[in-house]
């Protein structure tokens, strides 16, 4: 057994072994020894001393005949599984036939071996250990995540914890009283089977959480009894020495009364905003009731048919006209539309223009430019039309002789962004709403409170000063953020930032790149363009590598020579300053032979590169290419293989 796949190294293997025949275990331990393992072997031969070495306890390994005298494996493997659960049992015997073999296996038995076929005990023994070892990981951080959440188990907060899988292993007095399950009911129970969820955010969720380790959201679930429920849930991902998934831990807080006054709270806010707009809505109203009345009076009196049809259908256009309208401030109003999911963003601004020109005075002109291909944005559509309607009634108001506002909708890559007010960068793809006004501006003296509840430079009467801190509050619940920038006399622009959600088609294409992921292995990078090379590495780090990084080939075989122990493989551009890459790979190759390197060319057919391909160069790239195309290489070299 090699060290590196001894799971024994370092402590002496202690081994219950039941057999009569002491040549066996003479056999058996001179086998062991000769793999290098150090053991102490403890032989029983009947029931009873087998029996006393179980109640003695502290093994690592039972090994058993099949036919004793007056005993037998199966009886044994019985009192082990029933006293040591957790200790491997291998039968070796020369008796127990392929039905026998079957049955011990059902009942518990690790592995079972033929007596004809010895050189197989040593590969069991190794198999079994290695899986004791991994049952006994996996135990110990359950145990250990049990230890953390009791400290908590007064707590308010549901603290459930679940494998991988979904199957609760663990559920506080919290639990018990939020969702109405008894530990005993909730554990090794699917926690989505009896919390329920909307299956399409609970992807998204786990999605989230196996990159970043950890996700924040909010999920309707049911309780035992049905009734629904509004929890703040908060996902940890807990991995086995920072490697292997190991678990799920979950802190759930009871959000659901103050989701009703939120819920409460937008509806009147929705009604202020309503209110603000009633003298366009009478205004447009009117323009259609008048040619409704005219029309009304004409038709009694004694006009053509020709006349009459065309005189119908004006009167049929505004009566829709004024329909769609009254349908839209329902809307709005009522606030339908509640439910969380996936939107279409060109929807939602769409409906908010027509809205505007439906009310907003003619003196003011809207201009829209919409990104065509935003992706998808996550969140309620009524908030997000209250958003789009706050922020363009505060623009017509800073606008009462008239002017311009500005509507646009764009995608962006963020990276590593300060947010004022947030601890931590944000980066990703964001859909950016920006709305503009040409109007009289805020003054610096108080544009660090344009979001505070209740502020409001306008005069009595005409604001709450509750328009701002309501889309603040709800860019916040949908996971993004609300900045403000504006000039005194000029204009005012507010942009809120909303993350965006990735096709279908890029989630595939996300799942099969993680698969090229590594494994923590250590990358040297050298190149001698500093965007280049901080991309490389951002991207390699993103997929767990670890990197270091050079600037040129002198840096490189520096940087090689203090570190190669842990250098797994090197990334090196052909054309580089001071020492350019083909005589940085033969320095390399002095060093370490076996080093594994992958060249990069931005030319086709640069002697450098040709160079390159007659020396022990694994694979080679040329630019431009994809992470997905860098990540497949890097994997293959690891691997072994030459591309």
């Amino acid at each position: 057994m090699k060290d590196g796949a001894n799971p024994t190294k370092g402590r002496v293997l202690r081994i219950l072994h039941l057999e009569d025949d002491l040549r066996d275990v003479d056999l058996v331990g001179g086998w062991l020894e000769d793999e290098g393992l150090a053991c102490e072997i403890k032989n029983a031969q009947t029931a009873a001393e087998f029996e006393a070495a179980l109640e003695h306890g502290q093994l690592d390994l039972i090994i058993s005949d099949y036919a004793l005298p007056m005993f037998d494996g199966l009886t044994a493997l019985g009192m082990a599984h029933e006293r040591l659960p957790d200790v491997p049992f291998i039968l070796f015997s020369g008796t127990i036939g392929e039905d026998l073999a079957v049955q011990s296996l059902k009942a518990g038995a690790t592995d079972y071996v033929l007596k004809e076929r010895p050189r197989r005990l040593m590969e069991a023994i190794r198999h079994a250990l290695s899986k004791a070892e991994e049952l006994a990981k996996r135990k110990k951080a359950e145990r250990q995540l049990r230890e953390q959440a009791a400290l908590l188990d007064k707590a308010q907060d549901a603290i459930v914890v679940c494998g991988m899988e979904g199957q609760i292993t663990y559920w506080n007095h919290s639990a018990e009283r939020i969702y109405g399950w008894k530990e005993v009911e909730a554990i090794a129970q699917s926690v989505d089977r009896i919390l329920g969820g909307n299956a399409a955010q609970l992807e998204r969720a786990m999605i989230s959480l196996k990159e970043r380790s950890e996700w924040v959201g909010e999920l309707c679930q049911i309780r035992r009894d049905g009734s629904e429920i509004v929890v703040e849930s908060r996902w940890t991902l807990v991995r086995e020495h920072g490697d292997k998934d190991q678990a799920r831990l979950m802190i759930n807080t009871d959000i659901t009364e103050r989701k009703k006054l939120e819920a409460q709270f937008l509806r009147a806010q929705r009604m202020e905003s309503i209110g603000a707009l009633a003298g366009g809505i009478a205004h447009d109203l009117n323009n259609i009731f008048t040619p409704i009345l005219m029309g009304a009076e004409l038709l009694g009196e004694e006009i053509d048919a020709k006349d009459r049809r065309k005189m119908l259908a004006t009167l049929k256009g505004c009566a829709q006209r004024g329909s769609e309208m009254v349908k839209q401030i329902l809307s709005f109003a009522r606030g339908v539309g509640g439910q969380t999911g996936p939107l279409d963003f060109n929807a939602v601004v769409n409906d908010m223009v027509r809205f505007v020109k439906e009310t907003f005075p003619r003196t003011v002109q809207l201009e829209v430019n919409v990104e065509p291909d935003l992706p998808q944005v996550v969140g309620n559509s009524t908030q997000l039309h209250q958003i789009l309607l706050n922020l363009c009634v505060n623009a017509r108001d800073a606008m009462p002789n008239g002017g311009r506002i500005e509507l646009t909708a764009k995608k962006e890559l963020l990276k590593a962004y300060v947010v004022r007010g947030q601890p931590q960068p944000v980066s990703g793809v964001y859909v950016i709403l920006s709305v503009s006004d040409t109007g009289s501006g805020i003054s610096p003296a108080v544009l660090d409170r344009t979001f505070e509840p209740f502020f409001t430079t306008k005069s009595a009467g005409k604001g709450t000063g509750l328009g701002l801190s309501t889309v603040m509050s709800i860019a916040k619940s949908h996971s993004g953020f609300v900045e403000v920038s504006s000039t005194v006399g000029k204009g005012t622009t507010f942009r809120v930032y909303l993350p965006g959600v990735q096709s279908t088609s890029s989630l595939i294409q996300l799942e099969k790149t993680r698969e090229l992921t590594g494994h923590g292995e250590q990358i040297l990078v050298v190149d001698d363009e500093i965007a280049f090379l901080e991309m490389t590495r951002e991207s390699l780090e993103a997929f767990n590598y670890k990197v270091l990084v050079a600037h040129n080939g002198a840096e490189a075989v520096a940087a090689y020579q203090q570190h190669h122990k842990e250098i797994h493989a090197v990334i090196t551009d052909m054309r580089m300053p001071i020492m350019d890459g083909p005589a940085s790979i033969e320095v390399l190759l002095q060093i370490n032979p076996a080093v594994k390197i992958i060249g990069l060319s931005g030319f086709g057919s640069e002697p450098a590169a040709i160079r390159a391909a007659r020396l022990k160069v694994r694979s080679f790239l040329r630019k431009p290419y994809e992470t997905s195309e860098l990540l497949s290489r890097v994997a293959e070299v690891l691997n072994g293989h030459r591309s």
